[in-house]
């Protein structure tokens, strides 16, 4: 065999390795990752400000895949949708499998309807209750742990000050 036969079957050789790699499953903390770049997001309640970090959904389809199919989102994580224009929304929960609080919000960034301890996997729909820009979904029992209401204020640079 040539030293050209045997750099091409070596070369061969690593592809399909990468390619067999490529196509394991990914674990549970890979499917975990935030699927855009973390932004800065506060909440201020009677209680304070309170910070997160969110990842925001901006088109079609990353609003439509949203958190389905995530076992885990830490603490401080949240994720937020831009809708874009001021509509009345509905959110579901069919294939998310961690329950989770939405905040409505309006464009000016005031919490307009709270959805507590969504049902994981449900396909009910969640509806504003009026015309929002956005939602943000956070861990369920969070907007109860820090006292967050209709009103308070979301501070992020997609609402208008």
């Amino acid at each position: 065999m040539s030293v050209v036969e045997r750099v091409l079957r070596g070369v061969f050789a690593a592809v399909l390795v990468a390619g067999a790699f490529a196509m394991l499953p990914r674990s549970a903390e890979a499917q975990g990752a935030p699927a855009a770049g973390l932004e800065p997001l506060a909440i201020v309640t009677s209680s304070g400000r309170h910070a997160f970090q969110v990842e925001v959904m901006r088109t079609p389809e990353q609003r439509a895949r949203g958190l389905m199919h995530r076992q885990f989102m830490p603490a401080d994580r949240g994720m937020l949708f831009d809708f874009k224009q001021v509509e009345p929304v509905a959110m579901w929960m069919q294939n998310t499998y961690i329950s989770l609080d939405m905040l409505f919000i309006r464009a000016d960034g005031t919490v307009a309807r709270i959805a507590e301890r969504a049902e994981p996997l449900s396909t009910r729909t969640i509806p504003s209750g009026e015309p929002v820009l956005s939602v943000l979904e956070l861990n369920a029992g969070i907007a109860e742990k820090l006292g967050i209401k209709p009103g308070d204020k979301v501070e992020h640079p997609l609402f208008k000050r």
